[in-house]
């Protein structure tokens, strides 16, 4: 089976956050799941609190563990305007080969994409070529002063690393909010819509695109996905009334999908031939368990749909989402 007429493959994504597990160790093996699925991208959350994992640190260590599977940390909105931690993002593009993002809630990612201006014209320093406005360089080699320390990566001395393979890495967005899609529809690559159903997606998905071109962003160069919990436990019965391929079910934690991974799999494809998104992000309850499953029955289900990859054709993050590279601030026309 083919995918459906004009829509191209979708994308998917999923958390891979553990309850009471620092190690970095604990998220190679998901990590790698997901690779074997050819998803997008995993995610991990970091709150800076302790206990708990450095999300930055961890996925350092997964990118030497893996080798196409996108990798996206949050980054608090306390730090998102920190030139270390912009440089420290950075690195993990650089050592992982291109396949970096970063997630933050809204107005956050408008802070960070500021900051990444910022902090590339402070490198640089008055060349008299520079511009701080827009982040352009003057000088490639001029390094600033970076002190980033995570439990388990840190970056510390001068900073005179090249530019990112991508780039800047790929910036995820929680979009949910009306004003956090006001900054995703300028500042996002993926913009995350924790939404019930795919009208209410779709008009939101329209809505962000509209953004994009009053911006002036071209729209496709905006993934929107549905973002969602799913819980597998209920193995092969049909999801509960009211999850099905009607969408999840609304919950104090957010959207709630409770079934089995066939009724997932029909989900995802009733929204995806709708055009109400781009593909999806989701939340396994059960780490576990429901990734094993989300990657062996409901992606490979997909897969032989024709509906999604069955293996990365690109090396890069940007590749995965068909999204091409930023153009870059050195370039000169003859």
């Amino acid at each position: 089976m083919t995918a459906p007429q004009g829509r191209g493959l979708l994308h998917l994504a999923a958390a891979v956050d553990q309850r009471g597990f620092c190690d970095a160790a604990a998220y190679v093996e998901p990590a790698r799941l997901a690779e074997r699925g050819a998803l997008d991208f995993v995610t991990l959350g970091d709150t800076f609190a302790r206990p708990g994992p450095d999300a930055l640190g961890v996925l350092a260590r997964v990118a030497s563990a893996t080798r196409r599977i996108g990798l996206v940390p949050t980054v608090p909105g306390t730090r998102t305007d920190s030139c270390d931690v912009q440089e420290a993002v950075a690195i993990l593009d650089r050592i992982s080969r291109g396949r970096a993002g970063w997630q933050s809630g809204g107005p956050a990612a408008e802070r960070g994409a500021e900051a990444e201006a910022r902090c590339r014209a402070d490198g640089e320093g008055d060349t008299g070529t520079g511009d701080g406005a827009t982040g352009a360089l003057g000088a490639r080699d001029r390094p600033h002063r970076v002190g980033y320390r995570g439990s388990t990566f840190s970056v510390t001395g001068p900073s005179v690393g090249p530019r990112p393979p991508q780039g800047h890495p790929v910036r995820v967005v929680d979009a949910t909010g009306s004003a956090a899609r006001r900054t995703a529809a300028r500042y996002a690559d993926v913009a995350l819509l924790r939404v019930t159903g795919p009208a209410q997606a779709r008009a939101l998905r329209a809505e962000l695109r509209d953004a994009a071109a009053g911006s002036g962003r071209a729209p496709d160069t905006l993934r929107v996905l549905g973002a969602f919990t799913v819980d597998l436990g209920d193995g092969e019965r049909a999801a509960e009334p009211g999850h099905g391929g009607g969408g999840p079910r609304h919950t104090p934690r957010g959207p709630l999908y409770r079934g089995g991974p066939v009724g997932l799999a029909e989900l995802i494809t009733v929204w995806h031939e709708s055009e109400a998104v781009d593909g999806f992000h989701l939340t396994p309850a059960e780490p576990h368990r429901d990734l094993e499953r989300l990657v062996n029955a409901t992606v490979a289900l997909l897969q032989h749909r024709g509906l999604f990859r069955t293996f990365y054709p690109g090396s890069t993050l940007r590749e995965h989402l068909r999204l091409a590279p930023p153009a870059d601030p050195q370039a000169r026309t003859p």
